[in-house]
């Protein structure tokens, strides 16, 4: 899937609309609302460790579809586990970036949620 901008905007606007309190979302804060979300324990205070892992479940769970991750089970605490394929390819972070807002663009499609 080749990311087109103006996709990527209109997500971006409609997720902003939804949960920014009228400010613009960069793609950090729409990587940890997903992280949220695959969490599903609902939204919480979380400790910075937890938003970090928050933010690490949504880049896992974005990048899996290229081979870059895999999910391996939840813990305990319901949090899910991931390991990283040590064969797939680097990427720099312009590269990262697409891919990730790729994924987002196809996990909100998949989850059948009209932003445009």
């Amino acid at each position: 899937m080749v990311l087109k901008n103006e996709k990527w905007e209109k997500l971006v606007l409609f997720v902003s609309n939804q949960f920014g309190s009228g400010e613009k979302l960069d793609l950090q804060a729409i990587l940890f609302l997903i992280g949220i979300n695959e969490l599903g324990q609902g939204y919480r205070e979380f400790t910075k460790n937890e938003k970090l892992d928050l933010l690490h479940i949504a880049i896992c769970k974005m990048l899996s579809s290229h081979g870059y991750f895999q999910f391996i089970k939840r813990d305990k605490d319901g949090w899910p586990l991931w390991k990283s394929n040590p064969d797939a390819p680097n990427l720099n972070s312009k590269e990262q970036d697409v891919l990730l807002k790729e994924g987002i663009i196809k996990y909100f499609e998949d989850a059948q949620i009209n932003f445009f």
